[in-house]
């Protein structure tokens, strides 16, 4: 059996955020773990200050882990803010992101069955 290589976060993190203050979104991606047919994903996001992400379903259970900057996690139910070392919780109803500040985090998701 292979054990994978560990991921540099940090680096990638550093990487997707120079991506994202080009880009026209303001936003840079890459999955880490999984894909879209596995259950278990993980993705880097990166956003350049006063981008997001539109609001959108919750795909299933979800976190977000702060890696660098600060964000805000908006639902009907509130706003709920986190800086470098939190980890928020995603709502499980429409929400948005929101990068305050030159922001990546790390999304880890495990899909609805079906």
């Amino acid at each position: 059996m292979h054990t994978p290589d560990p991921i540099a976060l940090d680096a990638l993190a550093d990487t997707h955020l120079a991506a994202a203050r080009t880009a026209p979104g303001g936003r840079s991606a890459h999955t880490v773990v999984g894909g879209r047919t596995a259950r278990l994903r993980q993705t880097l996001v990166a956003l350049a200050a006063g981008h997001g992400l539109a609001e959108h379903d919750n795909p299933g259970e979800a976190t977000l882990q702060v890696l660098r900057g600060q964000v805000e996690l908006r639902s009907r139910a509130g706003t709920v803010s986190g800086g470098a070392g939190a980890l928020l919780v995603v709502p499980p109803e429409r929400h948005d992101l929101w990068a305050v500040e030159d922001s990546a985090v790390l999304l880890t998701v495990v899909a609805r069955e079906g």
